[in-house]
């Protein structure tokens, strides 16, 4: 095969140009509530056999490019994630990522054998692939739901590291080892691989930061391909041994994410657009895959049967279950309510899919297809309805601080952050004194944005509502910074004594 300079300028031509319909999409998702990965997918669609005839049928290649792009999207997650915010509800979503998920695979594969019809292979199947959620998916969605670190923490610990056992899982259904080998070899060999991932990804991690503290590279941008190459280098040694190199990615980025490194925003910030790089190409490459005229009345039928089974049943009963080895404060009632409807599948049900089609399972091209409608239409149906459920369930936050990553020397000097606050009408901060706010030592609000105009505020300077407030804080105040700002959001400028 050949591949002259014309195709690759037809290639850029196209590539580009999707790329940048797919960047634009972005707002458009935003507005209405919903993932931009249904945009991507339909965009695959579009450019598919049924649209523009782009020819796409290889399973083992989808398979490879998937597993890279889910690879990059979990370093990210790794990277930008708090360890201060995910720790106490590390222990939580460890269990949602492991019995969980067990939990989830038994519902869901009996009821798919015994209500669908599904042979127990299929229904396995079916009931593992479904099973983990979608970082990606889930906080598109929750971006514009302000959530208390509880929330957050859980929801990005389980989506994190729940990827692991179930790529394990469904390798050895697909290949047949699972039914051959038995349960109980299954689950030493999932341990197996789960203990090594994280042990590779600690050791990489750990080993990574410090080394990247002790080097003197000639450029900040080096930087960031360092850090980016250790995570992958995490995930290359433990699937060299045969372990989980999802794990190892997540938690070798976790580490290097939390670690003081140079330049740490400009690392986080090439991350980020990286990791958005891969889920265009992922979902666009999954739509691409399809192909309409396979889907059926029957193929709609069993995917909104088979989620209202994951919806209604696997998933609520899973993190009850999982709810019990919480550590404290445990999660009340409508916390767990909530987790149980943010729980959105994306594209990491459609890639796990592609294992078994590169396998040659029969029937695989059905689970495909089910799998694929399944996340489109329960996509659509839970995505925008998660900021009035967070309302309904009163576990949504007024004028939370959400943290603003500038890229700025100073900043990095002296170990601060940048966080930016929005004052909603029904905060109690509208009518209080700049002075008033009484933040900790080192921290103070740098500039108001009123009406569209950046004010430098004085002491004297009286807060409105809509408002946003620019807070130069010191990193190690600033989860006092945050709980003061919380404070006076909600009992106004007598916070202190309201509290008390």
């Amino acid at each position: 095969m050949t591949f002259d300079v014309h195709q690759l300028d037809t290639f850029l031509l196209v590539g580009s140009g999707v790329t940048l319909l797919a960047i634009l999409a972005v707002r458009f998702s935003a507005g209405l509530g919903l993932p931009s990965l249904l945009i991507y997918l339909l965009m695959g669609v579009a450019l598919g056999s049924a649209g523009l005839g782009i020819q796409f049928e290889d399973a083992s290649l989808a398979h490879a490019l998937g597993f890279g792009a889910l690879a990059i999207i979990l370093a990210e997650g790794g990277l930008t994630t708090s360890w201060s915010a995910v720790r106490p509800a590390m222990r939580f979503g460890v269990a949602l990522a492991t019995v969980g998920v067990t939990i989830s695979v038994a519902l869901m594969a009996v009821g798919a054998h015994y209500l669908l019809g599904l042979p127990w292979e299929l229904a396995v199947l079916l009931g593992a692939v479904c099973s983990p959620t979608d970082a990606a998916a889930v906080f598109s969605v929750l971006r514009v739901v302000p959530l208390p670190k509880r929330l957050t923490g859980v929801l990005e610990a389980e989506s994190g590291l729940n990827d692991a056992p179930t790529v394990v899982l469904v390798t050895l259904v697909s290949s047949g080892a699972a039914l051959d080998d038995g349960p109980l070899a299954v689950l030493g060999i999932i341990s197996f691989e789960l203990a090594i991932g994280v042990l590779s990804g600690f050791i990489f991690g750990a080993g990574g930061a410090w080394v990247m503290r002790r080097a003197a590279l000639p450029s900040s941008g080096l930087y960031p391909l360092a850090v980016i190459s250790l995570a992958f280098l995490a995930y290359g040694a433990a699937s060299y041994v045969h372990a989980s190199g999802f794990a190892a990615v997540y938690v070798a980025a976790l580490i290097l994410g939390n670690s003081e490194l140079p330049h740490r925003v400009a690392t986080r910030s090439f991350a980020e657009g990286v990791a958005w790089l891969a889920q265009i190409g992922l979902f666009v490459m999954l739509g691409l895959l399809l192909s309409p005229e396979r889907i059926t009345g029957e193929t709609v039928f069993l995917a909104v049967t088979a989620g209202l089974i994951l919806t209604f049943a696997a998933r609520p009963v899973s993190v009850l279950i999982s709810s019990l080895m919480q550590g404290r404060p445990r999660l009340k009632l409508r916390e767990l309510t909530f987790i149980s409807w943010a729980g959105l599948r994306g594209a990491v049900p459609i890639v796990l899919t592609t294992i078994p089609l590169a396998e040659g399972v029969e029937s695989s091209e059905d689970l495909f297809d089910i799998v694929f409608v399944m996340v489109v239409i329960y996509t659509v149906l839970t995505g925008p309805t998660l900021p009035l459920v967070a309302r309904l369930l009163r576990v949504a936050r007024r004028s939370e601080p959400r943290g603003l990553d500038v890229e700025a020397a100073p900043l990095e000097k002296v170990a601060a952050d940048l966080l930016q606050v929005a004052i909603s009408p029904g905060s109690r901060m509208h009518g209080v004194e700049v002075g008033e706010l009484r933040l900790p030592r080192g921290a103070s609000v740098s500039l108001v944005i009123r009406d569209g105009e950046a004010v430098v505020p004085e002491r004297r300077t009286v807060l409105r509502n809509g408002d946003e407030l620019l807070v130069v804080t010191p990193r190690r105040q600033r989860d006092a910074t945050e709980q003061r700002l919380r404070a006076v959001s909600s009992h106004g400028r007598l916070a202190q004594w309201a509290e008390g």
